[in-house]
């Protein structure tokens, strides 16, 4: 496993390095000091994470993370300052999969970078799912909406699955944040909002009418009921 490890300080930089050490499996660090390197050591190395610093010079991680979602999934845990909650949330908006506070835990953040990771697996699932214009391809891992496919990141794609396969189930936070994120992250429920803000944004004609998927107050939320249309590949 390569693990880019994007930061201006080389003393951060050689903290998560070590880090690395901790992980159950071998993970190779690669680094980046600014957005341009990264950028283009993702390119040359193909990388199978990435470590992004969000206070980088010149260019941001914001931005890299944005130009990276343009044509990528690859995961990306960002790192923030303690206390820059809306940085947190920003970067969730952006498309990362994960955020650490600095200073941090090195334990820790190996077990998020095995939990992202973990996530990015393709799970087998079979079976086509259609819902109005929506149509999702579970053992392919594609969805198309009035026929144009949508880019997806393998957490959007678990969460929409998640909920698709369980029609007119009212899903908890807790429940949802387990299977999909995992158990470690049962009470985050920041996560699940920013992330079905994304879908919403993603698959609904109207995001702010949502009809596919539904909010139930102070539960959790439900995808649209109807006939299920399912075929065995």
């Amino acid at each position: 496993m390569k693990i880019l490890i994007v930061d201006d300080e080389p003393d951060v930089r050689a903290l998560v390095r070590n880090s690395l050490a901790y992980a159950t499996q071998d993970m190779t660090p690669l680094e980046a000091g600014d957005g341009d390197e990264a950028m283009s050591l993702i390119g040359s190395e193909r990388p199978d994470l990435v470590v992004l610093d969000l206070a980088l010079p010149h260019r941001d991680g914001f931005t890299v993370l944005e130009e990276l979602r343009r044509s990528s999934d690859l995961p990306v845990i960002v790192l923030t300052a303690r206390g820059l909650e809306d940085d947190k949330i920003r970067g969730l908006q952006l498309g990362a999969d994960d955020y650490m506070t600095k200073p941090f835990s090195p334990r820790e953040l190996v077990a998020r970078i095995e939990s992202v990771l973990r996530r990015s697996v393709p799970r087998s699932a079979r079976g086509v799912i259609e819902r109005g214009p929506l149509r999702i391809d579970l053992a392919a891992r594609r969805v198309r909406r009035s026929g144009e496919e949508m880019h997806f990141t393998p957490t959007e794609f678990n969460l929409l699955a998640e909920l698709a396969t369980h029609p007119g189930e009212a899903l908890t936070h807790e429940a949802l944040l387990t299977r999909v994120w995992g158990a470690e992250y049962g009470h985050e429920t920041h996560y699940l909002k920013v992330y079905v803000g994304r879908l919403r944004e993603k698959i609904e004609i109207d995001p702010a009418e949502p009809r596919l998927i539904q909010t139930v107050r102070g539960v959790g939320y439900r995808f649209a009921d109807g006939e299920l249309n399912t075929a065995a590949r």
